[in-house]
């Protein structure tokens, strides 16, 4: 998986180049007066097209994913960064997949460039991605939390890069520290526990679960910590004491997943009275007030340190058991699942006709001798749009059942919304997941079998395995599977051969037609 800081790496290295070619060529672009519109995804593309109609000969419309690659697993090639840097125009959905958009606009030549942030031109009508009873947990979500979640969950809220980390000295760390494990151990934290499974979206983890993890976590045989300008004082659960002078080793930065950082602030002793190595890690990234620490040590090496599983968790040791409750709490909340916005916006005729309109007037500022051919274009395409939505309406309101089941990800949030519909699915929308779990499969297909479903949906550009599982689980198991559109797959060779989003939508009008019967 590329991290965004390799993609940010990436980009800028393109950039330098290009701007390389922009300078002797300045010239010869200069000539080119057809104008360059670029978008990201399949339906933006098709609504400036539609926009443009018949002036759509005098410009240069560039769609990046056209080889059926999504928008999720989508990175830019060196030739997509150069048309973006010199276009007139680039649409893009604007989501979390689009985070390389950012250092790609930043380089661009082309200054007056007019951009289009989809999400953004909705404002409050964008919705969050959420989990709905039976969805399958992520992967990628489960091993963040569950593996990595003590050293990243209490992040600080500023964001930083490996530039803006500063030394610090033992004497930040100064005091009195108790081990939370012996808390854990005897129950005092059981409370915690319970509210971390309670939040957690995973509904197969309990009290329990988590009580198991911390017992593994923070694991220590250290239960209370002295530290005083160098000196580091340990006492263990039977009240042997250790002590040894340490000097600073400066840092180690771990990089998660997602790109976040998380700095270990590294010291080393002589002495062979305590551990050698010894890390701290409050997760700050300068000088700044100790709230807590994880702590690692031992005496092979900070590499070996950098590897360790377990992360154990000291906080002052004049905190009672309430005073400590609150703040593991205060962290949970401001430290827990950032809300992802849902990116499927284009699955909403009623977006669509906002967004359509947007692309219009922009295209026309830029555009502006035929400001008036695209203004009668809008008009006759956001009536096509209404008509449309008039038809679901009516196909939704007539429908026997009120409820679609996908053995799939689901990017139509926005589309049963629109319709007051109810959904079930496998996965959330942006989920990179292909294997549902026997209970994913199980739930699913009771919930077939619950609400008297006829039909097990898929999306686009998937195999269709899980869904016929769902359906050979039922008790009738004659369920048909059929397939809704979500454009993520649409190739150039499909926009050649006619596919419009008009026509997609009508298509996805005639399944939810036959599921909802």
């Amino acid at each position: 998986m590329k991290t965004k800081k390799s993609i940010s790496i990436f980009i800028a290295v393109v950039m330098v180049a290009l701007l390389f070619l922009s300078a002797c060529s300045s010239n010869t672009n200069k000539s080119n007066e057809k104008l360059q519109i670029v978008t990201t995804i399949f339906p933006a593309y098709d609504w400036v097209k539609e926009v443009l109609g018949d002036n759509a000969n005098y410009a240069e419309l560039t769609m990046l994913l056209d080889n059926g690659v999504d928008l999720h697993s989508y990175q830019p090639t060196a030739d997509d960064l150069i048309k973006i840097s010199t276009c007139d125009m680039f649409v893009y959905v604007g989501g979390e997949s689009d985070g390389w958009v950012e250092d790609a606009l930043k380089n661009a030549t082309n200054k007056d460039m007019v951009v289009i942030n989809l999400m953004e031109s909705l404002g409050d009508s964008v919705k969050e991605e959420e989990m709905v009873e039976g969805m399958q947990e992520t992967e990628h979500e489960h091993e963040h939390e569950h593996e990595h979640e003590d050293e990243h969950e209490h992040e600080h809220d500023e964001s930083f890069t490996k530039e803006d980390i500063k030394d610090r000295t033992l004497s930040e760390f100064k005091g009195e520290w108790k081990s939370l494990y012996p808390m854990l151990l005897n129950g005092d934290l059981d409370e915690y526990c319970e509210h971390k499974a309670e939040e957690d979206e995973d509904n197969t983890t309990t009290k329990e679960t988590y009580i198991e993890k911390y017992k593994e976590s923070w694991a220590t045989d250290i239960d209370h910590i002295a530290i005083d300008n160098n000196t580091i004082t340990y006492t263990d659960a039977n009240g042997n004491i250790r002590s040894a002078e340490y000097t600073y080793a400066g840092y180690s930065v771990k990089e998660s997943d997602d790109g976040s950082l998380s700095v270990r602030y590294q010291f080393e002793s002589k002495s062979n009275e305590a551990p050698k190595y010894v890390q701290f890690n409050d997760h700050g990234f300068k000088p700044g007030k100790v709230e807590h620490f994880h702590i690692y040590f031992g005496d092979e090496s900070f590499e070996a340190l950098m590897n360790s599983k377990i992360n154990p968790y000291f906080v002052p040791s004049a905190f009672g058991t309430e005073e400590v409750l609150d703040s593991l709490m205060e962290h949970s909340h401001s430290h827990s699942h950032e809300a992802h916005s849902d990116e499927h916006v284009w699955l909403s005729l009623k977006n669509a006709k906002v967004l359509y309109q947007v692309i219009a007037d922009k295209i026309a500022e830029v555009d502006p001798d035929n400001k008036n051919v695209y203004s009668k274009n809008a008009e006759t395409y956001i009536a096509k749009l209404s008509e449309l939505d008039t038809k679901y309406k009516a196909v939704v309101n007539s429908a026997t059942k009120k409820t679609v089941l996908f053995g799939d990800r689901f990017p139509f949030r926005y589309l049963v919304d629109d319709y007051n519909l109810d959904y079930y699915a496998a996965f959330s929308g942006c989920s990179a997941e292909t294997e549902a779990s026997f209970e994913t499969i199980i739930f699913l297909s009771n919930k077939v079998d619950d609400l008297g479903l006829n039909t097990v949906l898929t999306i686009d550009g998937t195999q269709h395995k899980i869904a016929e599982t769902i359906v050979s689980n039922t008790k009738s198991k004659n369920q048909q599977v059929l397939t809704m559109d979500s454009m993520q797959s649409t190739t150039s060779d499909d926009v050649k051969n006619g596919t419009t989003y008009l026509y997609v939508m009508e298509q996805n009008l005639e399944v939810l037609k036959e599921a909802l019967k």
